[in-house]
């Protein structure tokens, strides 16, 4: 697949804001942090007392089914659409496990690829890098000004495992595998392109690592691509291309240092670390699983289970679901240019953020975060004043009827989030997904009243 340069090419999508910095460290680290950990040391539920301009959570009917799927704040509304097994337009039913998820602006339309987290195949679709595999992805067309889904089609199959990836500035989406092994004699465990419009590109990219990929963020002012490994002695990884754009050429690819030798952050309640530096990974495409374990012996730091990554407001975003002093998550803040790295929100406990995953910025500067823990599933915002709310709550209780939908009549609250990403010219639409049964949501609202 031909990419188009990153040199010349448009930002839009991209917007450099400039927002959650020193202040937000400051209320990450001060009294908003503080204040949750005393009522959480104190064995209080969490109040979330702090206002975004929302208002509370209430149920609220899809615009397609009329069932009551999500609880949103007053104003908002939705409409479901990709339900798992729903036919779409190539005749090929919709495959479930819903995850990663980007969205690209072509005129007035919204095109979003989206992640299918499957392990054994057959392949769903074509072209496909291994026809024994049943992960990929799929693409959806959205037109956001008349509010209404048009069409959907297989885009990239035969791979395992897509959990999340990252939108690149030239208008592709990386599609990682979360998995390290082999299947009928294919080895797994890359990072594939897929356009925003028509089909994915069924070759790996060796040179960006074989590793249990998670999600992956450019800088558009370099091309170079930080990379998330989701293991419980993770690396952070950034690829840097040969030729900025086409990531097919290969380059270089490195992994984080924090001081010394091998800093380990997994329980750590450091705010800042200062500026870090990078160091060589050199077999890139082993037998093995070892390429943390090269980073790591040539000094590389070593994380919780990182997830979710996102480039916003000039900054590489990054999350572990079970790191930080209470194991219940944190959000990383990188400034590309600088290399100063910094906890931008560290969670005090699972009743003020569980198990954080995927995650997007929206157009206005703040987070949002996918919940993947336990009980009732949350997205949650996170302000530049390092104060966190609840926006939605998953409300998919199916066991009194799926109005249709070919999909258990069992209750999914416990679901998780994930895929978020604003349509990317005016902000107006959220788009997420809930994992099982395997729904994708279009929401809008009156987004500017508040903090997202």
């Amino acid at each position: 697949m031909t990419s188009t340069p990153i040199d010349g090419i448009s930002d839009s999508g991209f917007e450099r804001r400039t927002l959650l910095r020193g202040a937000a460290v400051a209320a990450a680290a001060g009294l908003p942090f503080q204040a949750l950990t005393a009522r959480t040391a104190a064995a209080e539920p969490a109040k979330f007392d702090f206002d975004p301009g929302y208002g509370p959570l209430r149920p609220v009917k899809d615009q397609t089914t009329g069932l009551e799927l999500l609880c949103l704040p007053r104003g908002f509304e939705y409409i479901s659409y990709g339900w798992t097994n729903d036919p779409m337009d190539d005749g090929v039913r919709t495959p479930g496990s819903h995850d990663g998820m980007a969205a690209f602006r072509h005129g007035d339309r919204v095109h979003l690829v989206r992640n299918h987290e499957r392990g054994a195949g057959p392949a769903f679709t074509s072209p496909a890098y291994n026809p024994a595999a049943g992960g990929g992805t799929t693409t959806l067309v959205f037109d956001p000004d008349a509010g209404q889904w048009l069409e959907s089609y297989g885009s990239l199959g035969g791979t395992i495992r897509n959990c999340a990836g990252g939108p690149t500035p030239w208008g592709t989406w990386l599609t990682c595998e979360e998995t390290f092994g082999t299947t009928a004699g294919k080895r797994h465990g890359y990072v594939f392109e897929v356009a925003s419009q028509g089909k994915g590109d069924p070759t790996p990219l060796t040179a960006m690592g074989r590793f249990n990929h998670e999600a992956v963020a450019v800088d558009p002012a370099t091309g170079r691509v930080y990379e998330t490994e989701d293991r419980g002695d993770a690396c952070l990884y950034r690829f840097t291309p040969a030729v900025p754009g086409r990531l097919s050429k290969g380059g270089r690819l490195e992994a984080l240092r924090i001081g010394e030798a091998s800093y380990d952050t997994r329980r750590d309640g450091a705010v800042s670390y200062g500026t870090v530096s990078w160091v060589p990974v050199g077999d890139v495409d082993p037998d093995g699983d070892t390429v943390r374990r090269q980073a790591q012996a040539n000094g590389a730091a070593v994380f919780s289970r990182l997830e979710g990554a996102w480039y916003g407001n000039d900054r590489i975003y990054v999350i572990t679901t079970d790191g930080g002093p209470a194991r219940q998550g944190q959000v990383f803040e990188l400034d590309p240019a600088t290399d100063e790295f910094r906890v931008l929100f560290a969670s005090p406990g699972s009743e003020v953020l569980n198990a954080p995953d995927n995650m997007c910025v929206s157009p206005r500067g703040g987070l949002v975060l996918c919940e993947d823990g336990g009980g009732t599933e949350y997205v949650h915002g996170l302000t530049p004043e390092g104060e966190i709310f609840r926006f939605a709550s998953n409300n998919v209780d199916l066991r009194g009827g799926t109005a249709g939908k070919d999909v258990p009549a069992a209750d999914h609250t416990g679901s998780e989030w994930a895929g978020s990403v604003f349509e990317p010219k005016n902000g107006n639409w959220l788009f997420v997904n809930v994992q099982t049964p395997g729904i994708t949501f279009a929401i809008t609202g009156p987004w500017r009243r508040g903090a997202l």
